[in-house]
């Protein structure tokens, strides 16, 4: 099969057509023709050397695709979606996502919700699984002392998981804000579900948010930021609110006032989902198929798709993604 390698680490050009053979199933996987793949930035963390392959994962980068099931075993209470060999299905996998034919546990495999593409229904299993287990499982939304109407914060708003948190948590009935790095993205966070974008260049989230809530502040924020960030947003908190982490684009080490988390009862928590084990992810998918699917079959959350690049031009989409210009997601197609 024809894969997509990285051939060293480096810059986006390291990324090189080659031929790889077609993955060996262990047990409770099936074997996906993949027809497209979802760009992630971890791939880009991966292609760069900092972001290591969990033991017995491909090097073959990908963390999701969309495509029609070709092998494997289907049977018994492995399969709780009643998948069939030749569906339509998008996967979340541990790695090998930029090749034409990648494995995934039948676990973390469900069917393309109705209506959608298999560029549109690749974009999906990455960021939803994210943002699903950290805002509603880790960091509780609407679960909280703020009660079923808690706020969001959702910082990089215009992002892959940006768009999916505004719009999954503005479909489940709670108030969004988001950050943006300028008025386009803004408007586009907007657009999807979010009452008030943040230009961080321009203006102090901070304020922005306490002046909207009447000085509460919100119950919960997804930061993909850390760093310098994580004390201003102890800031922007409500009373036993909660910040949720889930990668360090601004640095790993942050100055934090443990007072205010003391006094106000905040929480600052965090994961990772690519180390979690099938189990942990399976119980994500289920959630999403009873709560999240019927919401993008019915219309009320869209994919955003910024831009589709054949697979063979992976550079110039890992080239784009550190641009940051894109709203949404890019995907790959064979």
């Amino acid at each position: 099969m024809k894969a997509i390698e990285i051939t060293e680490y480096g810059a986006p050009d390291v990324l090189k057509p080659g031929e790889r053979p077609i993955p060996e199933l262990k047990p409770g996987e099936v074997l996906i023709k993949v027809a497209a793949a979802g760009v992630n930035r971890p791939d880009v963390f991966q292609r760069t050397g900092n972001y290591p392959v969990p033991p017995g994962a491909s090097d073959i980068p990908g963390l999701e695709i969309a495509g029609e099931i070709v092998d494997g075993d289907l049977g018994g209470a492995n399969n709780p979606f009643g998948l069939t060999r030749g569906q339509r299905v998008c996967a979340l996998v541990q790695g090998g996502g930029y090749a034409e034919y990648a494995s995934a546990p039948l676990a973390q495999c469900l069917p393309v919700p109705a209506g959608l593409s298999d560029v549109q229904a690749a974009s999906l299993p990455e960021t939803f699984f994210t943002v699903w287990s950290n805002v509603f499982d880790r960091a509780r939304l609407g679960a909280g002392e703020g009660g079923p109407d808690e706020a969001l914060l959702v910082q990089g708003g215009s992002s892959g998981i940006g768009v999916t948190a505004i719009q999954l948590a503005h479909a489940l009935g709670h108030r969004v804000f988001a950050t943006a790095g300028n008025a386009q993205k803004c408007a586009a966070c907007e657009a999807l579900g979010a009452e008030r974008a943040i230009n961080y260049k321009a203006e102090d989230f901070v304020a922005v948010v306490k002046s909207l809530t009447h000085d509460r502040g919100v119950d919960v924020i997804l930061d993909m930021v850390g760093g310098s960030y994580v004390g201003r947003e102890l800031s922007a908190l409500a009373e036993g609110g909660r910040i949720v982490l889930i990668a360090l684009l601004g640095g790993a080490n942050a100055q934090i006032n443990l007072g205010e988390v003391l006094r106000r009862r905040l929480t600052l928590t965090g994961s990772t989902l690519r180390p979690r084990p099938v189990a942990f992810k399976a119980a994500i998918a289920a959630q999403l198929h009873e709560r999240v699917w019927p919401l993008i079959e019915q219309g009320a959350i869209k994919p955003v798709i910024h831009q589709v690049f054949p697979a063979e031009q992976a550079a110039a989409a890992h080239a784009m993604m550190e641009r940051g210009e894109h709203i949404g997601k890019i995907v790959l197609t064979w």
